[in-house]
């Protein structure tokens, strides 16, 4: 899940940008695969819901060092759109750590990376935006992608494996809405409503799943939550130092190093047409990257 969405005046240090954003999607990858290990064990809503407190408590800390502090940090026109991107994007990650649970590291993240080509496809339906026909056609060729790794028709379809692409579709939506909200709220106040209203959702739900953790799981646990909060400061860092159209090709490092440690830590295997399906969508996916660039 490596896009942030930022407004600060870039510096545009490409190869900075690089390294950052190739160090994000290992951070990523390391918390991909804890939340696996910790959700194996105990109920998704639950380690969602610590995980959300955690990052609450983070964005409240950045919006007190900030200028005009909460009260300006939290100030918005669009407090229905904030809360709804936060929900959104809190049941995604429900979503994809539960597909972890099911079907593993490499199958989850293979088709989760087809998330920028439906940023492409619903970008016009939700923003107005203008859709060639290069970028439909690659859409389409990442979708066969996609398919290439479900295999439906081959023998017994297991219905699972939708699972992270309706992960993917949402991340697409909530990208999208995030963009939409750019248009009138900063990042800052984006980001601060994400944590909070994530958060006090999660807790309505998670509450009421609340297991007993032992001691070392606790410490996976604390593991996870600085991680998910260094993976976005490296991401933020990433988009102030470079545009997003020359670090965004690297996020896709975050289903090599996804599929290293499927392999290393939980025995997975890389299935031939996963293999073969996953190299269709980064193809697609670089070319709609390529697209929108050249446009800009």
């Amino acid at each position: 899940m490596t896009q942030v969405s930022t407004e600060q005046t870039q510096t545009n240090n490409v190869p900075l940008g690089i390294l950052l954003m190739i160090g994000a999607t290992v951070v990523f990858a390391l918390q991909d695969g804890i939340s696996r290990h910790l959700a194996g064990t105990y109920n998704t809503y639950m380690v969602v819901m610590v995980r959300y407190w955690f990052f609450a408590a983070f964005v409240v800390f950045l919006a007190t060092r900030a200028p005009g502090g909460i009260r300006a940090t939290a100030k918005t026109d669009q407090l229905g759109l904030q809360i709804f991107r936060g929900a959104l994007l809190v049941a995604e990650i429900c979503v994809a750590v539960y597909g972890f649970t099911i079907l593993g590291l490499i199958e989850s993240q293979a088709v989760f990376i087809s998330y920028p080509l439906l940023v492409a496809a619903l970008s016009g339906p939700v923003l107005g935006e203008s859709v060639g026909w290069r970028r439909w056609s690659a859409i389409g060729v990442g979708l066969i992608g996609v398919l290439v790794i479900l295999q439906p028709g081959m023998g017994v379809f297991n219905p699972a494996a939708v699972i992270p692409f309706f992960s993917a579709l949402m991340f697409a939506v909530y990208g999208l809405l995030t963009r939409y909200a750019a248009r009138k709220d900063t990042t800052a106040t984006s980001f601060f409503w994400t944590g909070i209203a994530g958060a006090v959702c999660m807790t309505v739900v998670g509450i009421w799943f609340w297991e007993p953790m032992v001691g070392s799981d606790w410490l996976w646990m604390a593991l996870l939550c600085v991680s998910g909060v260094a993976g976005h400061w490296l991401l933020i860092k990433c988009y102030e130092m470079a545009e997003a159209s020359a670090v965004q090709p690297f996020a896709y490092f975050h289903l090599i190093w996804t599929a290293i440690l499927g392999i290393a830590v939980f025995s997975e295997v890389i299935r031939t047409n996963v293999a073969i399906g996953a190299g269709i969508i980064i193809a697609a996916g670089l070319f709609t990257l390529w697209r929108e660039r050249a446009k800009g």
